[in-house]
């Protein structure tokens, strides 16, 4: 998802298009990879002197609520990214940088076989370990 669509989206579901927000979502479109609320944070406190941890996790859940970005866990903390929307794919997620590889294999046919009568709702698969940069670390 590009900025200009998830502030659409935003939009369309009654919410305010604020200058925060706005750069938010221009944090997550220009960011490669998983980041938590704390490098928000640091990423918005020069800007918006005084900005509360409580006021970017709100915002950060409801974009989450919204589908606008997506989370996973990472070492005990939440991680965002902004939605993926252009093919059906996952991801490979490195736990120290956040960076993610797009993975076009998905185990989903395989998994149906064997549930049988189940009635799936969805699936999220991830994979976690060190991006070649950090296992040069």
């Amino acid at each position: 998802m590009k900025l200009q669509e998830a502030l659409e989206k935003l939009k369309s579901q009654g919410y305010k298009t604020t200058a925060k927000r706005q750069d938010i979502l221009a944090y997550f479109d220009e960011t490669d990879g998983y980041r938590t609320a704390r490098d928000l944070l640091q990423h918005m406190e020069p800007t918006y002197k005084g900005i509360s941890f409580d006021t970017l996790y709100r915002n950060l859940h409801l974009f989450d609520e919204v589908g606008i970005l997506e989370t996973t866990e990472l070492n005990g903390e939440k991680h965002f990214r902004i939605t993926c929307t252009h093919h059906h794919h996952h991801h490979f997620i490195c736990k120290d940088c956040g960076k993610t590889k797009e993975i076009d294999v998905c185990p989903m046919n395989e998994v149906q076989n064997s549930l049988g009568n189940y009635a799936i709702e969805g699936h999220k698969f991830e994979i976690y370990g060190l991006c070649p940069v950090c296992q040069d670390a």
